[in-house]
């Protein structure tokens, strides 16, 4: 249940950055203060998820096996909040949103490895689109970003909480690249160092 409520906002908030995007691309000629409509209720609809997922953790007792899911979920609300409340970076977060369509492939990868289908060829083909879209969709937009608010924002206020947030999100996603890579690509290399396997990681689809 929790990831098919997973993949139902990673098709909405995926097609819906992209499409906002592609319909006002004059947005990102003004990342900080660029506004939309829709990209404001993007983020709403977003931040709504993210309370709702953490809510679904925490009251089926899965803080501990996720708790660095509720981290991530903590620094995506309280980032968002900020933006809504002040209608900056909006176009920020509709590019980190983008997000969301390479989490349509995670969401089947894990599903088609849940299921007693036998589908190799299926998840074969999915395991190297899904790789594509986690360069074109996570990787891409996040080390622009990264880059952009380097040399861009002013490190005070809003901008320094969210640079903060930025840089955190980025050895996050690094480190859970790398958990992919061993797990579809180099599966000898599936196990930890505690004999846990990584394949079995939740974080691993968002």
């Amino acid at each position: 249940r929790n990831l098919l409520v997973s993949f139902a906002h990673s098709v909405l908030a995926g097609l819906w950055a992209l499409f906002s995007l592609w319909h006002s691309p004059e947005l990102l000629s003004d990342i900080q203060d660029g506004y939309s409509v829709s990209g404001h209720l993007l983020v709403c609809f977003s931040s709504g998820y993210f309370i709702h997922d953490s809510l679904d953790i925490i009251f089926n007792h899965q803080s501990r096996s996720s708790w660095e899911y509720l981290v991530h979920h903590a620094m995506a609300i309280s980032a968002f909040i900020s933006l809504i409340i002040t209608g900056r970076f909006l176009v920020a977060a509709m590019l980190l949103l983008l997000v969301e369509v390479s989490n349509i492939f995670l969401t089947v990868r894990m599903l088609l490895k849940m299921s007693n289908v036998p589908s190799p060829a299926l998840y074969e083909a999915n395991k190297y689109i899904n790789l594509v879209m986690y360069f074109a969709f996570r990787l891409a937009p996040q080390a622009y970003l990264t880059w952009y608010f380097l040399c861009y924002v002013e490190v005070q206020g809003q901008g320094a909480f969210l640079t903060a947030n930025l840089l955190l999100l980025d050895a996050m996603i690094l480190m859970y690249f790398s958990r992919l890579l061993r797990s579809d690509f180099f599966p000898s290399l599936r196990k930890g160092s505690a004999g846990r396997d990584v394949d079995g990681e939740k974080f691993l689809i968002d």
